[in-house]
């Protein structure tokens, strides 16, 4: 795991702050409790030279002074958390996008095999935890240092006796009760992670095999490990959390020590002093410890963002990223390209197995890959898209090899779509205008009759501009697919290379679509188009070439 000040510099470089908005968010939150500090100090002066009951136009412009910070203060701690949280919003834009970013031209091996649910917690939770770092630590922290020295130099003036103390006790409240703090919540995420894994596997193998494991009559022991790990769990979190009861406690004694200190100061300087700054000097110090007040949660934010840090690093890729192709001086790949594959071992270094491949796709040409899963169909479609590079072999376009293409060149003659593509929270109109921007309402309600959903489309209460709310969880895993397969339809790309298009989808239809995307003659697709299915249909029936992954490789 990186140090602290490598996983803090790392999370900066990632996030990439404003400076000018993150110093407004500060020096807005410093003037904020600098309203409260001077409402302390004008309040002491006002309530003593009262007692003093002077003219009361001597008191006048304290009052409106009174007014004047109370109201500030509001106003100006308003104004930080809007700066602070545009700050932190548009540095987690900037981190989503890095990412992103490093991901797409990163290398293949690493970014293929990631997991969507991984990818899903680290760019959404992780990063909203990094983010929060500027808003509950970096913020905070330096309101905290403005706001003590300038508390302390204030008290300077009127006794350097009682500001030593004060910056004693200020260190004590904000170094010691975040150093425990920070501990406290390492200490918990790390019980965290030992303690989940266990309970939750004992849980869930109970839940899931329930009738397997009664009659075996191991149910009830499992369950017992559950309740077990589960009081383990318990123990650990309450023994991790014993430096934050001590961090609670700290500010308290801090405070108490440096009002004691106060006292004891002003009594001895009683005589020379005047009343009015003894009674700055006794409520002052007690308004400065609210800044040293949000260090114990900075510090805890602190420790949660180098934990989120370190899982947000080990998913982009540590090597440097590839950078984007750039277009090669050659031919453009024709309307009706010539994809061809010589001696092509594809999917994962260190994974692949069995003897090289060759593939001849001229225009036109139909050809369903088959194998069990997990054999390498997918890797293969990858491959051939120059989505996943050669791990042997080349794999060329009307002779030139896909490495030398540029991205848009590849796409205009090959398109790759996977068994898991996105569907949208928005219309299914704007689904399919995924494929091709300019298409008409009629091509998409064509190709939506085309693989099936015709009626579907007729029952939609909105038609095309039916907004599918939650994308994928809107639709049947039946429906989804025969969309996805609509989008392929629309893609202009003269060759489709298709991952599982038919899954999720009965026997009858599973057949009818393979067949017609699989037939030259057939017009879902037309003739002239190049098509890849990657299936584990049978396909025996079907009149065009296999290619069976497993016995390739």
């Amino acid at each position: 795991m990186m140090s602290r000040s490598d996983s803090l510099r790392a999370t900066l470089a990632l996030l990439q702050p404003r400076l000018p908005r993150l110093l407004l968010a500060i020096t807005l939150g410093a003037l904020a409790l600098g309203s409260a500090l001077g409402l302390a100090a004008v309040s002491a002066w006002l309530i003593t030279r009262a007692w003093q009951m002077p003219p009361v136009l001597d008191l006048s412009v304290a009052v409106v002074a009174v007014r004047a910070f109370g109201i500030s203060r509001g106003i100006l701690g308003y104004c930080e958390r809007l700066a602070s949280h545009d700050t932190a919003l548009r540095a987690a834009g900037s981190a989503r996008s890095e990412i992103y970013r490093r991901l797409a031209r990163g290398p293949a091996d690493a970014t293929a095999r990631l997991h969507s649910g991984d990818l899903l917690a680290r760019v959404g939770a992780d990063v909203d935890t990094l983010a929060d770092v500027l808003v509950r630590a970096l913020v905070p922290i330096g309101v905290a240092i403005i706001l003590g020295v300038g508390a302390t130099t204030i008290i300077a003036l009127i006794s350097p006796a009682a500001a030593a103390v004060l910056f004693v006790c200020l260190l004590l409240a904000g170094g010691v009760a975040p150093w425990l703090s920070g501990r406290a919540s390492g200490a918990q995420e790390e019980v965290a992670r030992r303690h989940h894994s266990g309970r939750d596997i004992a849980a869930v193998t109970a839940l899931d095999h329930a009738p397997e494991l009664r009659v075996a009559r191991r149910l009830p022991n499992l369950i017992a490990q559950a309740v077990a790990e589960e009081r383990n769990w318990g123990r650990a979190m309450d023994r991790a959390a014993a430096p934050a009861a001590v961090a609670a406690a700290v500010p308290s004694v801090a405070i108490g020590a440096s009002v004691i200190g106060a006292i004891t100061v002003g009594i001895g300087i009683a005589s020379s002093t005047a009343p009015t700054m003894l009674a700055v000097l006794m409520l002052l110090p007690l308004s400065a410890f609210e800044a040293t007040g949000a260090l114990p949660a900075a510090a805890a934010a602190l420790t949660r963002s180098r934990i989120a840090a370190a899982r947000v690093f080990g998913l982009v890729p540590s090597v440097p990223p590839v950078p984007p192709r750039e277009p090669a001086a050659v031919t453009p790949p024709a309307s009706t390209p010539h994809l061809r594959a010589v001696e092509l071992s594809a999917g994962y270094p260190a994974s692949v197995t069995g003897q090289p491949m060759t593939i001849d796709l001229e225009p036109g040409a139909r050809l369903a890959v088959t194998g069990k899963s997990g054999a390498g169909k997918s890797a293969l479609l990858m491959t051939l898209a120059g989505l996943l590079p050669p791990v042997r072999g080349a794999v060329t376009v009307d002779g030139v090899p896909t490495a030398m293409l540029s991205e848009a060149q590849l796409r205009s003659a090959v398109c790759y779509f996977a068994e898991d593509a996105h569907l949208f929270a928005t219309t299914v109109r704007d689904n399919l205008l995924v494929a091709r921007g300019d298409c008409t309402d009629d091509e998409l309600t064509g190709a939506l009759r085309g693989v099936g959903l015709g009626d579907w489309l007729d029952d939609l209460p909105d038609g095309l501009s039916t907004v599918l709310s939650g994308g994928a969880a809107a639709v049947s895993a039946g429906q989804r697919r025969r969309l996805l397969l609509a989008r392929a339809l629309l893609c202009p790309a003269p060759v489709i290379l298709l991952d599982e298009p038919t899954e999720h989808l009965d026997a009858a239809d599973a057949h009818r679509l393979l067949s017609e995307l699989l037939d030259q003659s057939a017009d879902l697709l037309g003739p002239e188009r190049t098509v890849v299915v990657a299936t584990h249909e049978p396909v025996d029936d079907i009149g065009c070439p296999r290619l069976s992954v497993s016995e390739a490789r």
